[in-house]
């Protein structure tokens, strides 16, 4: 079982670290939640598969719940008295300052993951509700308000694209 899972895991890792690094933001937090997530499912795998469960699937909605969860802890503001001394230095991502990715990451994480799947994995929208453990119509839902959502973000770059 545990060549099993490990043939898994390097299969999947590189998809898992792009989808991961779409929904996060960042590289580096993509690859926290890639190793959060598969530790626990490592632990499960054997029940995963005793169940017929499909582990990719699995696994990418255990990444948007995780997501979604450490979003919702994090996103609380911490004051603090002073501010510290020493300056954090943070590499630029070289996506910072395309719009298109600002607008990506300016959507609701649930929104954001449907994209995701939807436009950069390619899935259809019954495996991106199975991904997700969500409904069709979620699904649709949370399309339709996302790249409503994302027109109006880029639109003001583009243009009313009326000259095409």
């Amino acid at each position: 079982m545990d060549e099993d899972f490990g043939e898994f895991v390097r299969a999947a890792l590189p998809g898992l670290l792009r989808y991961g690094h779409a929904l996060t933001g960042n590289p580096h937090d993509a690859a926290d939640l890639v190793q959060t997530v598969l530790e626990k499912v490592g632990s499960r795998w054997a029940a995963l598969l005793r169940k017929g469960a499909e582990p990719i699937a699995y696994v990418r909605r255990s990444m948007a719940n995780a997501h979604v969860s450490r979003w919702r802890r994090t996103r609380r503001e911490n004051l603090v008295a002073e501010l510290p001394d020493i300056s954090i230095h943070h590499d630029h991502d070289r996506l910072e300052d395309e719009p298109l990715w600002q607008a990506l990451r300016a959507l609701p994480p649930k929104q954001r993951a449907v994209i995701v799947l939807r436009y950069y994995d390619g899935l259809s929208e019954a495996e991106i509700a199975e991904s997700l453990g969500v409904t069709k119509g979620t699904v649709k839902s949370q399309t339709s308000k996302a790249m409503a959502s994302l027109r109006l973000r880029l639109g003001n770059l583009v243009g009313d694209g009326g000259d095409r």
